[in-house]
């Protein structure tokens, strides 16, 4: 398939911070946030949008996709392409952005080009293997996993029927239309099955998919800059969005 583009215009790249749905800022992504922008050359834009447990479901989804609507509707004010924006999102942030790929597509827009998906917090419902067996690993946890989504979705609503497929997007049933996606997951982490689920269902609803899982590691495991497997994981991240955004 042969795309056309304007040579002229870069690549956009639409951050979501992490943080469990109730912590994080945009300083706590803006070192990677430059070293994205610096080695591919998109324009990188960050959205600071409200926490839990004081801005429950759907405000911080809602800022996220306002955010994404502003950043297409001025697209040339930053010499961006419109077509070629991605977004880019680790932990809760992967998982607000499976959630804002998913509220684009069934409300007819903005448009987007990928979905970068780190080690993404898309299941509420917390019986995977996963999430049963690591109850006290590093960074992330069983036990921190009940607050973060007692806090975003409101206390004894995770688990039952009526959470939406847009606050917890492992239980979306039709995966198709999304775009092309890229999921990582870490060895030792309590998301890891929700990630790999993930990534196997978008493939079965015909959607272009890349799965990594990374040996050895575990949630936030990145923080330890110097090992090796965090440097192929750097690099790695480069590599799929400059191939995504083909820049």
């Amino acid at each position: 398939m042969t795309y056309a583009f304007d040579p002229e215009l870069a690549a956009g790249v639409y951050d979501v911070h992490g943080g469990g749905f109730i912590l994080g800022d945009l300083e706590i992504v803006h070192a990677g946030n430059a070293r994205i922008a610096r080695e591919t050359g998109a324009v990188v834009v960050s959205v600071d949008y409200r926490l839990a447990p004081e801005h429950p479901y759907p405000a911080g989804l809602e800022d996220c996709y306002t955010g994404l609507a502003w950043f297409a509707e001025h697209a040339d004010a930053f010499g961006v392409d419109p077509d070629r924006i991605a977004i880019h999102g680790i932990s809760a942030g992967g998982g607000l952005c499976a959630g804002l790929a998913l509220l684009a597509r069934d409300r007819g827009g903005p448009a987007i080009a990928f979905q970068y998906l780190g080690v993404p917090e898309i299941d509420d419902r917390l019986v995977t293997a996963s999430m049963t067996a690591f109850i006290d690993t590093p960074m992330w946890s069983r036990p921190r996993a009940v607050i973060s989504w007692d806090s975003y979705l409101g206390a004894g609503v995770p688990g039952t029927e009526s959470v939406p497929i847009y606050a917890a997007p492992a239980r979306a049933t039709d995966l198709a239309g999304l775009p092309p996606a890229y999921v990582s997951t870490m060895e030792f982490d309590p998301l890891r099955d929700e990630g790999l689920a993930y990534a196997l269902a978008l493939q079965a609803a015909g959607v272009q998919v890349e799965l990594h899982m990374f040996p050895g590691t575990f949630h936030g495991s990145a923080m330890v800059e110097h090992a090796a497997v965090t440097q192929r994981e750097k690099a790695e991240e480069i590599v799929v969005l400059r191939r995504a955004l083909r820049v």
